[in-house]
């Protein structure tokens, strides 16, 4: 069986990488209530299920891609029942063809492994150059749910805080797909 923790609404006891650590002192430094669970590595669809269950809100999905000559760089984030359409997804931003960008370039640009992608690593230097996405459906939701850099604990917070208080503070201006 699936393992998901209570909801807690303190920081992990002991960050497992870098970015966990960054990740909840941001929300300290502004202010941000949070929720976290504590899971077993939540990868496939039916893991986020259980997750989503506990945490009482769907949990995104966000995608890294970039362009085919991997120097472009989008974090993509959706909802998990969405499908990804890559011609729609180009055309929506007017930039050619895009695939996904590999585990490497994954952890050098935003510190995280396969499995724990979030648009929360946006708070480290080396996302800078990286092109925040979400879809409107997502950005209109009261609460946004995703990794907190670890595929083994998923946050919750406001989506006005994500948005207002938490991207800008990282310098990111997220492009809000129709």
């Amino acid at each position: 069986m699936f393992k998901v923790s209570e909801l807690y609404t303190t920081p992990p006891p002991a960050y497992a990488t870098p970015l966990q650590q960054r990740v909840y002192a941001t929300f300290e430094a502004l202010g941000i209530p949070f929720g976290r669970v504590d899971t077993d590595p939540g990868i496939t669809m039916e893991d986020c299920r259980n997750i989503s269950e506990r945490i009482g809100v769907g949990i995104v999905k966000t995608l890294f891609l970039c362009n085919r000559q991997q120097t472009d760089f989008y974090l993509y984030v959706t909802s998990a029942e969405k499908p990804f359409v890559t011609r729609d997804f180009c055309r929506a931003l007017g930039i050619p063809r895009v695939s996904f960008a590999s585990a490497g370039h994954l952890a050098a640009r935003t510190g995280v492994e396969v499995g724990a992608t979030t648009v929360l690593s946006a708070i480290l230097p080396e996302s800078a150059g990286i092109r925040l996405v979400i879809d409107r459906d997502v950005a209109e939701r009261e609460w946004f749910a995703c990794t907190d850099g670890t595929p083994t604990c998923f946050v919750k917070i406001r989506t006005a805080d994500l948005l207002e208080k938490y991207l800008p503070a990282t310098g990111h201006t997220p492009v809000i797909l129709p």
